[in-house]
């Protein structure tokens, strides 16, 4: 696994990357969502610090990514957190490490701009994504999640 792991690269994403990151997410999914992701890709990327979302590459070929923010004020929110807002990995390149390195790579970039305190939201019933975030330190937070469906 190390050789594999000593062909990745980590980059900064760039606009020209969402037609891959489209591509991952459909086969993670069974659904295209392009608008959605060139919202969050395009659309957003002037909102978001430029290390706070990042590709993994491997001999050329994107196999990974992971889209991180920086708190601003909302919900009373202090400049020192960051977030986790979405990891993706191509199916073919799961299991091998990537998202842990990305995940590392992001929490590193946030680090260096102040932030102590990171929050993602995971599913309940996603083990697989809870045990990837615990593996990684994440222990539950003091926050709760409300829905309210209309």
């Amino acid at each position: 696994m190390s050789n594999f792991l000593d062909k990745l690269s980590i980059r900064q994403m760039s606009t020209d990357d969402v037609n891959s990151i489209v591509d991952i997410d459909t086969k993670v999914l069974g659904e295209t969502r392009k608008d959605y992701w060139v919202t969050k890709v395009i659309k957003e990327a002037d909102s978001r610090p430029p290390d706070a979302s990042l590709i993994a590459e491997i001999d050329g070929k994107v196999a990974g990514f992971i889209l991180g923010e920086v708190s601003g004020w909302e919900f009373k929110v202090p400049n020192n957190i960051g977030w986790i807002d979405t990891i993706g990995i191509d199916p073919d390149y799961q299991n091998r490490g990537i998202a842990k390195v990305l995940a590392i790579a992001l929490i590193t970039n946030l680090q260096q701009r102040g932030v102590d305190t990171i929050y993602t939201l995971v599913n309940w019933n996603d083990w697989d994504l809870l045990q990837f975030f615990h593996a990684m330190g994440f222990s539950r937070g003091d926050m709760i999640n409300l829905v309210l469906k209309v």
